[in-house]
């Protein structure tokens, strides 16, 4: 038995922890909204045995882990983030089918205390479909320091679930809320929203078509098919059959010819004016809002005039000083050349040159390319380093609250590209790597914004490895680097734009709410980072080795000086010399590598300034890495991923040609 698996069977009290073990009476679901601090209470109540995996059909993550805080083996659910019980993101729709399908024994809603107004709509939502639930207000002392008193008692009556106040970054209220979960049950009629007499009317109409069933109380999916909901409606199709989907929709027609405005907004606004209630009797709010130095920093982080220049410095500390100088520097270049290349390769190389007496079988695992020498030796000496600190300033920069602020600031610039603000974090991950970025992408809501992302993440985003040896070596260049860094970025835009009015799909749609501006707590930021680094290394070494099995392949066989030469052709028509080639494949397989070679080419005196910018604009737009590609092909399927490689080549060919022309064309010397 592993480690793993033998502290696994300690934490459960010596029986096997598998998915989906637990049976529904055992089974806790934690919702809300994201950054409320679901995951800091998830964290709390199961340590670090966690499994995640994709919900079926999906890109969704959903964790899992056991607790034996809670006094039985149970199992708890940290679900994706939620607004409301009627979907419009994926993470929605999978959140709700969670409810649906897992029946918990109880289901624990989070809310940030200082945001009632804007979360207590989903807890009447969650009360009203019958289910068990405890509402914990999080973040209770941040409501406290602003003057905010709620008065518990109250409004547990008013609702009629157990409230609980907590703070899951210290573990305050945990006991109490642990209490309530064991002890909680599914919740009166009193919690029901009066929803004004027409659509209560049509309620009562469409709860004697709808049958009894598990999961959401009746009059709970009633109301979500008159606001139009699609999937109860396939649902009602497969229980009812056509003729109780005829009947409702005729229910809804009426209903809302009876109606000023759509049944959504009249239920909303329902929901919203008893929230207001609530409010009102048991919620006190300080005579005016406090103005603090937190609210002062987190409007200048979200003004285009202010925010610009915090970015940039936020990119210079955090990516290029700390990241690149610190971890793609200092770090790689001590694991690199004295561990690796000093103690670790040589003993490899020793052992396999004792043990092993056939010279290809040796090249497998040591030697310039192995397995061991270059797969390990990537993923340990040059991924580790630049991707655990990338990790450690994302985690400063997440714990902190600013990451959702700059998604607000360059929202309406990343909408022009077919994506919102969200997906500044796939792209600033990118800038670590790529191929982790790749991954990332499951958190964008629709298909169509994550096949925009992955293609711009292979086309123009630089990883910080390849950066760095880039702007090494276009330092003593300042021109060169100002048309390297202008045409990457235009072709970003202008690819961005087109994929963005071409390909087909709903347009992003963008809202988020606003973590309060923090002080990082250390121990949070060295276990996201821990967690994540585990996750990396789990999805991508693997990937680094089958690397290095195909450049072993390549040398075996011929196949990679047969590709060489193929590759001579192009570079040729961009004015480089053959020499160039060597660069361009070593890309395929390592960013770095390629940009290293370009490196050596230009210290052996074969590269002009202008063959410089040629090279480096045309590399940064090459093909993907080839973690890169495999982790496309996981999350897309090869055919979509072999289809966006073979754009991206194009483009990297037709720009540097192009780059190249207008060069020899108009004199110019970089």
């Amino acid at each position: 038995m592993g480690i793993a698996a033998l502290f696994q069977r300690l934490a459960t009290g010596g029986r096997a922890a598998t998915d989906g073990a637990a049976d529904a009476a055992s089974r806790v679901l934690i919702v809300g909204s994201p950054n409320v601090g679901k995951s800091a209470l998830f964290n709390r109540l199961t340590g670090r045995y966690v499994t995640v995996s994709n919900y079926p059909g999906t890109t969704v993550e959903v964790s899992r882990g056991r607790s034996r805080l809670l006094g039985d083996e149970f199992e708890v659910l940290d679900t994706p983030g939620m607004y409301s019980l009627l979907p419009i993101t994926e993470e929605e729709r999978v959140a709700r089918a969670l409810l649906i399908e897992e029946t918990p024994r109880a289901v624990v809603h989070v809310v940030d205390a200082k945001n009632l107004d804007r979360m207590l709509g989903l807890t009447l939502q969650l009360a009203e479909a019958g289910l068990p639930l405890v509402l914990a207000l999080n973040m209770a002392d941040e409501a406290r320091d602003l003057g905010i008193r709620i008065d518990v008692k109250r409004l547990e009556e008013a609702i009629g679930v157990p409230v609980v106040r907590t703070v899951a970054t210290r573990g305050d209220g945990l006991a109490e809320l642990i209490e309530q979960i064991r002890r909680v049950r599914p919740v009166a009629s009193k919690a029901e929203v009066d929803y004004g007499p027409t659509i209560e009317e049509a309620i009562a109409a469409v709860q004697r078509v709808v049958k009894p069933a598990p999961g959401l109380s009746a009059r709970t999916r009633a109301v979500l098919l008159l606001e139009g909901d699609g999937e109860q409606r396939a649902r009602l199709r497969r229980t009812g059959g056509d003729g109780a989907v005829e009947q409702v929709s005729r229910i809804v027609s009426t209903t809302g010819a009876r109606l000023d405005h759509a049944i959504h907004y009249h239920a909303a606004s329902a929901v919203k004016l008893q929230v207001d209630c609530l409010l009102a009797e048991a919620v006190t709010f300080p005579p005016e809002r406090r103005t603090g130095v937190a609210e002062w920093l987190s409007r200048f982080s979200m003004h285009p005039a202010t925010g610009l220049p915090l970015l940039a410095v936020v990119v210079y500390v955090g990516l290029y000083k700390f990241v690149g100088a610190f971890g793609a520097g200092t770090l790689v270049d001590w694991l690199e050349g004295t561990v690796f290349e000093g103690y670790v390769n040589p003993w490899v190389n020793g052992v396999l040159d004792a043990l092993v007496p056939w010279q290809v079988v040796r090249d497998l695992f040591g030697g310039e390319y192995g397995m061991m020498t270059l797969g390990v030796r990537y993923a340990v000496a040059i991924v580790l380093p630049i991707v655990g600190t990338f990790f450690v300033a994302f985690s400063i920069l997440e714990d902190s609250g600013y990451l959702p602020r700059l998604a607000m600031l360059i929202d309406r610039v990343f909408k022009k590209i077919g994506l919102n603000g969200r997906a500044v974090i796939p792209m600033a991950l990118g800038f670590g790597c790529d191929t982790m970025a790749t991954m990332v992408t499951r958190t964008l809501e629709t298909r169509r914004e994550r096949t925009i992302a992955i293609l711009l993440l292979a086309l123009a985003i630089p990883c910080s490895a390849q950066m760095g040896v880039i702007l090494g070596l276009l330092a003593g260049h300042p021109w060169a680097l100002a048309v390297w860094a202008g045409v990457v970025t235009g072709v970003f835009l202008v690819v961005g734009s087109v994929a963005a009015r071409v390909m087909p799909g709903e347009r992003p749609r963008f809202y988020m709410e606003l973590p309060p501006l923090r002080f990082p707590r250390p121990v949070n930021v060295l276990v996201k980072t821990y967690t994540r680094m585990v996750w990396y290394f789990k999805e991508v070494l693997p990937l680094f080795l089958l690397a290095s099995v195909f450049i072993w392949i390549g040398n075996v066989t011929g196949l990679f000086e047969w590709v060489v030469g193929v590759v001579r052709f192009p570079v040729r028509a961009l004015g480089l010399p053959d020499e160039a080639a060597v660069a361009f494949l070593f890309g395929f397989f390592r960013r770095d590598y390629g940009a290293a070679g370009l490196y050596d080419l230009y210290g052996d005196g074969l590269l002009t300034g202008n063959q410089l910018a040629v090279a480096a604009v045309t590399l940064t737009l090459f093909l993907p890495c080839i973690a890169q590609l495999l982790v496309m092909k996981k999350e897309q399927g090869w055919k979509a991923a072999l289809a966006t490689s073979a754009f991206v080549l194009a483009v990297a060919f037709v720009v540097g040609f192009l780059l190249n022309g207008v060069l020899v064309l108009t004199g110019v010397q970089l």
